[in-house]
């Protein structure tokens, strides 16, 4: 299938399966050239894709997609390895929701002060005293 058909079977832009070309991510398995130099991409470009956006999905980087699908086509890494990462990734994970439950807290209290300026300035205020006290200001 040409490039346009694949972009629009996964969902994604020509230019980001160009893209994973240039950076390794899908090779001679799943590209072949034409003489008039046109890609045609096979199944196996599918479920690479797939298998891409999966890994994207949970927030791994160009540089870990790259190490896991090496690791993937050369079955390199041991059951226990694979393990290893995969307590990392779950740590990376848990740190970056502590961090945007953190974020949400903030924002909410930035909305509830500024809604109480417009309906009740004293409580507004009020809020910032508290908050002044609670960081030490």
């Amino acid at each position: 299938m040409k490039i346009q058909e694949l972009a629009d079977l996964m969902g994604l832009t020509p230019h980001t399966i160009r893209f994973y070309e240039k950076e390794g991510l899908l090779d001679s398995r799943h590209i072949q050239r034409e003489k008039n130099n046109y890609r045609n991409y096979s199944d196996e470009a599918i479920e690479r894709l797939r298998l891409i956006k999966k890994f994207q999905g949970i927030g791994c980087s160009l540089a870990e997609l790259k190490t896991i699908l090496q690791d993937h086509d050369t079955n390199t890494r041991t059951n226990q390895e694979v393990i290893e990462w995969i307590l990392q990734k779950i740590n990376e994970i848990e740190r970056k929701k502590e961090e945007y439950d953190h974020m949400l807290v903030t924002l909410n209290w930035m909305l509830t002060y500024r809604k109480l300026l417009n309906d009740d300035p004293q409580r507004a205020e009020a809020m910032m005293a508290e908050l002044r006290v609670r960081m030490n200001f």
